[in-house]
């Protein structure tokens, strides 16, 4: 379906080069906004506080990588 809108110049022209940025036309991005603010959003989950422990000394045991979770697990089975 075809329509026409009036849209402020300015509007226009960061809704253009939005589009182009995200490699859309102008009336996919009308459209995706539009349904995006009519579409009703579940309320957000609450957010909690998480309280990280934290240990004093001098970093990373030699040997340790932090890159490689396999070699990390085998380390510390071997040391329980």
């Amino acid at each position: 379906m075809q329509t026409t809108i009036q849209l402020d110049d300015d509007l226009l022209a960061q809704a253009s080069k939005l589009a182009r940025e995200r490699g859309c036309d102008l009336s996919r991005l009308i459209e995706e906004t539009l349904r995006d603010k009519i579409t009703p959003r579940p309320p957000a989950a609450p957010q909690t506080n998480v309280r990280l422990t934290t240990v004093a000394g001098s970093g990373i045991r030699p040997g340790v990588d932090l890159n490689n979770s396999a070699a990390l697990l085998a380390l510390m089975e071997r040391r329980a």
